[in-house]
């Protein structure tokens, strides 16, 4: 009968936990029914995060009590705590659960009944015309907003040489309600991120609540928070923001 040694016994135990104690990376993947794309995963121990891609896969590292979490507006907020046995087998599936708003019935109305001769005494107003019914034309693309439609004003005109463009090119009207429109689009491109990343973001990086706020619009202020942020994934506005906050508290401080 073989004597194993004292030594090789412990060494067998120390090399699994260093094995155990030591960040890996996972391979998950993330199933449902619904869009498994841009799911954020955030290892909420470590401070790290990732998103799935079109097939819900994702990298992440991991070590072994480490909390992950799902977040995404379609599904329910998920945790998952790593074991011992994902961290030997480095892979994780994750089963999401939808999120359902369920809303109280509301009738909007009149009621009808089914019946033609009844319900059209029931009916008030008249059916809208659509433009195209009628055969004339129609514009259906996005509204115009008011500094768009200043500026239009204040670039085009009429005669054989436009006064209007050149007079407002000349005392800088031009030039204004330009800069004007940027901050129209970036007040729009700021507030859609704080509704899909601000919780996310806030939950991997302490500050205090009563200053977010004022954190966002510093974040607005940069000269490249548009082009850091207008058509990005989510990974990269977060990075941008780190970058920010890192700033941020610096001047706090």
């Amino acid at each position: 009968m073989l004597k194993i040694e004292p030594f090789i016994v412990i060494l067998v135990l120390l090399s699994f936990r260093v094995v155990f104690s030591q960040s890996i990376e996972i391979s998950g993947k993330v199933e449902s029914n619904i869009g498994i794309e841009n799911i954020h995963v955030i290892n909420k121990t470590s401070q790290v995060f990732t998103i799935t891609d079109s097939k819900g896969s994702f990298i992440i590292t991991a070590k072994i009590n480490d909390t992950l979490t799902f977040s995404s507006i379609q599904y329910k907020l998920k945790e998952v705590i790593i074991s011992k046995d994902i961290i030997l087998s480095k892979a994780l599936f994750v089963k999401l659960e939808e999120q359902i708003n369920e809303l109280e019935e509301v009738v909007v109305g009149r009621v009808l009944t089914g019946s033609l001769s009844s319900d059209i005494t029931n009916v008030e107003g008249k059916a809208p015309i659509n433009f195209f019914d009628v055969g004339i034309p129609g514009y259906t693309g996005k509204p115009a907003t008011q500094g768009e439609r200043r500026l239009h004003e204040a670039t085009t005109g009429g005669g054989i040489v436009p006064l209007n463009p050149i007079l407002n090119a000349i005392s800088g009207r031009t030039k204004m309600l330009k800069k004007r429109i940027q901050l129209e689009v970036n007040d729009e491109l700021l507030q859609k991120i704080k509704a899909s990343l601000s919780e996310d973001f806030f939950s991997m990086n302490s500050l205090d609540e009563s200053l977010y706020i004022d954190f966002f619009y510093f974040c607005q202020e940069d000269p490249n928070f548009n082009k850091r942020c207008k058509g990005k994934n989510d990974i990269e506005i977060l990075e941008f923001l780190k970058e920010k906050l890192i700033t941020y508290k610096a001047n706090l401080e």
